[in-house]
């Protein structure tokens, strides 16, 4: 069991005997309040509180939550939302529903939550939807190069009404799987230590040649060979050692994933590529969903669209205020403590990506996908129907005012 850096000045000895006497999910769940160290004291008191809330009544379902790599500490870089949707349903429920939080890679990783999900194990699981993709392939809908334009049309493809056709029915159907939230980034490159040295990074032609670890989507893969960035299959556990021994340049993620997995004292430039999406979600057992009695479903979707309207504001000012991805940056924050650029293109050389590797531009390489892709849908253009919906706002619209609704009522 890992220790997050909140409890880094409290012994293994200490935790075991708090989780013993409240369980580890309500030492996470009182935890996630401190942005900093917290006491011996302090955190018995919180956990101490929060178990009271949690086991006030007795539960009807309990549920377990593979929370892949997540704790208490890095869910106040990444902000994607599982420990604030446990305690909402949680409280939301009065306890009808309680969830075990089971984070820190000790019940699933990145890789393999979705199928332990789908087999079982775990009732939900969070994880990002590209590592996902290997065990739902569906999920590689979402990867289209370039469908999304910003952070802005992301978060208002998910609040709408159409992603259900386009997205949440088909991965249900297909896969088992109900897609509950998300946090939205848009994809990069972060190069390691071969890249120290050299100028922040301003043509795309600087990165062509390099080789870059690719997660589990398939379509992540066509659109960075279309950019020659020699895609290289490594597991997100171990991108870290890749970079740090040079066996690869860069590795394809976003900002505050670098910042979350304490990958950034090896990477030293982030590369704002926004090449295909970068969604860290929550989905859940589309079996146990459906066996719930009414009043709890209601109350799961009711918590999914808080916790998803809690990310798109949270997540934006972390990315500024705690990851340091932003320009100029702001003293203080990870980015700058580790010495890493951000890297944003201008947008002429945005546009060259997109014209050498986007369906749009490009349709050829995506045409199997995309017929594989609209099949599972019932015969829609995927890309091209999501393409559309992201473009119903302006661009310049800021993530964090794009307007939150109710996905699955009827627009």
């Amino acid at each position: 069991m890992k220790v997050s850096n909140a409890l880094s000045g409290i012994t293994r000895r200490d935790l075991f005997r708090l989780s013993g006497q409240f369980g580890m999910s309500s030492v996470l769940l009182g935890a996630g309040a401190f942005a900093g160290a917290a006491s011996l004291p302090s955190l018995a008191k919180a956990a101490e509180s929060t178990y009271e809330k949690r086991f006030k009544n007795e539960p009807k379902h309990t549920l377990k939550m593979g929370a892949s790599g997540f704790n208490s500490r890095n869910l106040l870089i990444e902000r994607m939302g599982a420990l604030e949707f446990c305690r909402d349903l949680e409280e939301r429920t009065e306890g009808e529903i309680r969830v075990e939080f089971i984070g820190d890679n000790q019940i699933c990783g990145q890789l393999s939550c979705v199928e332990k999900t789908q087999l079982g194990v775990v009732d939900m699981y969070a994880a990002s939807t590209q590592n996902s993709a290997g065990g739902a392939p569906y999920l590689n809908v979402l990867d289209y190069a370039y469908m999304f334009p910003t952070r802005a049309s992301q978060y208002h493809f998910l609040y709408s009404p159409e992603s259900m056709k386009l997205l949440r029915e088909p991965l249900e159907k297909r896969h088992g799987l109900k897609f509950l939230f998300s946090h939205c980034e848009l994809r990069g490159l972060q190069m390691g230590q071969s890249f120290a040295d050299k100028p922040t990074v301003t043509k795309l032609e600087e990165l062509f040649g390099t080789k870059n670890r690719v997660t589990g989507t398939q379509l992540g893969r066509i659109a960075m060979q279309l950019l020659n960035l020699n895609p290289v299959p490594v597991a997100w556990e171990e991108t870290l050692d890749g970079l740090k021994q040079g066996l690869i340049d860069g590795a394809e993620t976003w900002a505050s994933a670098v910042a979350y997995a304490n990958m950034s004292p090896v990477v030293s430039q982030s590369v704002d590529l926004k090449f295909f999406c970068g969604t860290e979600h929550t989905s859940m057992s589309a079996k146990v969903f459906d066996e719930m009695e009414p009043h709890l479903q209601d109350a799961i979707m009711e918590s999914s669209y808080w916790a998803q309207a809690h990310v798109q504001a949270a997540n934006e000012a972390a990315l500024v205020k705690t990851v340091g991805f932003s320009d100029p940056q702001l003293p203080d924050t990870i980015f700058v403590r580790d010495n890493v650029r951000p890297a944003f293109l201008p947008e002429d050389q945005i546009k060259m990506a997109e014209e050498m590797c986007s369906p749009e531009f490009n349709p050829e390489p995506w045409a199997q996908w995309r017929e594989r892709l609209n099949n599972w849908a019932g015969g829609l253009d995927t890309y091209q129907e999501i393409y559309d919906v992201a473009r119903q706002i302006p661009q310049d619209t800021k993530p964090e005012n794009v307007e939150p609704r109710r996905w699955w009522r009827s627009a």
